[in-house]
C-alpha cells in the first residue's frame, strides 16, 4: 500500500517562498512519476510539477521559473520549492505518485499567499 505524507504548507506574503515535501512509503518500486497538484476553492485540481522516475521534470506554464520540483531517490521524497509566490497560488497542494498507471494521493497541505 502506498502512503504519501505532505508537509511544509502555510501562510506567506506575496513574493515569499515555501518548500513543500512529500514522503512516500510502501510498495513504490517501479513508480512512473511523482509530483504536485493543486486545487483552489471552486476550481478543478490541476498539475503543478511532475518528475518522472528518470528525473525528467515538467511544469505547468503558470509556475515555470518560480517553482522547482526535486526528488531524493534514497529517502523516497519529492519536494516543491516555491518562490515568488502570488495570491493566485493559494490552494491545497497534493502530492501525487503514479505506480503502474494508478495514481495515489496524499492528504494535501494548505498554501495561502496574502497580498
Amino acid at each position: 500500500q502506498v502512503q504519501l505524507v505532505e508537509s511544509g504548507g502555510g501562510l506567506v506574503q506575496a513574493g515569499g517562498s515555501l518548500r513543500l515535501s512529500c514522503a512516500a512509503s510502501g510498495s513504490i518500486t517501479g513508480f512512473n512519476a511523482m509530483g504536485w497538484y493543486r486545487q483552489a476553492p471552486g476550481k478543478q485540481r490541476e498539475v503543478v510539477a511532475v518528475i518522472t522516475s528518470s528525473g525528467t521534470t515538467n511544469y505547468a506554464a503558470f509556475v515555470k521559473g518560480r517553482f522547482t520540483v526535486s526528488r531524493d531517490v534514497v529517502k523516497n521524497t519529492v519536494d516543491l520549492q516555491m518562490n515568488s509566490l502570488k495570491p493566485e497560488d493559494t490552494a491545497i497542494y497534493y502530492c501525487n505518485l503514479v505506480l503502474r498507471s494508478r495514481p495515489h494521493w496524499g492528504q494535501g497541505t494548505q498554501v495561502a499567499v496574502s497580498s
